[in-house]
């Protein structure tokens, strides 16, 4: 009898030739358990996805419940449905005063293609400016947003009006014209490892666009819901921009994305044309009754605040000669390693040891940490240990 790996090889679209494939039986918690029964404890939450850890029983109980009552009715944006109005007034109720609106979508990708749109439309502009090194999704316009070569080439040409700036560099700046629609970034860039804003940057940024009339767009999809120690990091960097993306730990482990700004620009996209933008699926009830309990959990407990405390147990416990540095904004960690050859080795032994890490697009010399907010202490204690244990292997492998 053919056996799941090999289903899976023949039957599932790849996106590499080197898949992990772990056999996943349950996940419950800061664990994920394969069909052996081994236990892998998970510092990687699916890229920063599953921050409340693996089936929360609240999430799963709002999901139980909303499944009962109805699931996809009409296209977003035509019924009234009580689990986009109750979790777009409580979102709103922690952000700045001017984020009024939220249009949902199903993934960060879309969020980024329509909130592309939002801007071309709003302002009556084409350019886009973009920061180098920056991942915004793998759909065609998402995709041309990056700067990376080796990536797009076998893609390209993709959407035009699309220029970079360098992330962190004030004086490039002045490349934000008039003729610029928006200014697209991350305010921690995530897949080249980690980088975060140097002092008052994105408020630079900010202040530039007010100028010159563009809008400027931040990416929160990986650094949103508490990853980087407040709930969006545009709030830790103490920045307000005119327009967020968020998804990821937004459905709390459902796919669920948005849109989020003012009324007058969410606006722009339903007339001249009507209907500027469609999605069938987002905003998906089920989805959403997750995200609900899942932000409900995160605004009515400690775990934000836990972040800065276990980013640090994590900067002491991780000491090794093969660590270059370790780079971070809350629990989206980069550990970057003296030699790159390193790398391999040490992702694959510790997940031969039982933990879950992940490397970078843009980084090859460090890895991913990213551990659901609900870790413990003792629980970091044991997967650091286990860290460093990979890295023992991996030194060994070359002396």
């Amino acid at each position: 009898m053919i056996n799941k790996r090999a289903l899976f090889l023949n039957h599932v679209g790849q996106t590499s030739t080197f898949p992990l494939q772990l056999e996943v039986e349950k996940a419950e918690g800061m664990y994920i358990y394969d069909t052996q029964g081994k236990a892998y404890l998970d510092f990687n939450s699916g890229i920063s996805v599953s921050s409340l850890g693996h089936c929360h029983p609240k999430v799963v109980a709002a999901i139980e419940k909303q499944a009962k009552q109805y699931m996809h009715t009409m296209v977003y944006g035509e019924h009234i449905q009580d689990p986009q109005i109750l979790y777009a007034s409580l979102i709103s109720k922690h952000l700045d005063p001017s984020f009024s609106t939220t249009y949902f979508l199903n993934g960060g990708s879309e969020a980024v293609e329509a909130g592309l749109k939002i801007a071309r439309r709003y302002t009556r502009r084409y350019e886009i400016v973009a920061a180098s090194g920056a991942y915004h999704g793998s759909t065609i316009g998402a995709e041309s947003l990056r700067s990376d070569r080796d990536f797009t080439k076998t893609f390209m040409p993709g959407v035009p009006g699309i220029k970079h700036i360098e992330f962190n560099y004030v004086n490039d700046l002045n490349k934000i014209t008039e003729k610029t629609a928006a200014v697209i970034m991350e305010p921690v860039q995530g897949e080249s490892g980690v980088i975060t804003p140097k002092a008052n940057y994105l408020n630079l940024v900010c202040q530039r666009c007010k100028e010159v009339g563009a809008l400027f767009l931040l990416d929160e999809i990986q650094t949103g819901f508490g990853r980087t120690g407040s709930l969006f990091a545009h709030q830790k960097y103490e920045v307000v921009p005119d327009m967020i993306f968020i998804g990821k730990a937004m459905g709390a482990g459902m796919p669920i994305s948005g849109v989020i700004s003012r009324n007058e620009i969410m606006a722009s996209i339903t007339e001249n044309p009507a209907l500027g933008h469609i999605t069938t699926f987002g905003g998906h009830p089920v989805c959403l009754a997750a995200a609900h309990a899942g932000l409900e959990i995160l605004v009515s407990t400690d775990l934000i605040m836990q972040v800065s405390e276990k980013e640090t147990l994590i900067h002491e416990l991780l000491s090794h000669e093969i660590i270059k540095e370790i780079r971070s904004s809350g629990l989206m960690m980069a550990v970057e390693l003296t030699k790159r050859k390193y790398l391999k080795h040490v992702v694959a032994k510790a997940m031969e040891l039982g933990v879950i890490i992940d490397y970078f697009l843009f980084n090859d010399r460090s890895f991913r940490l990213a551990p659901p907010l609900i870790v413990s202490e003792e629980e970091l204690r044991q997967g650091c240990g286990l860290l460093l244990e990979a890295m023992d292997y991996a030194q060994e492998q070359y002396k």
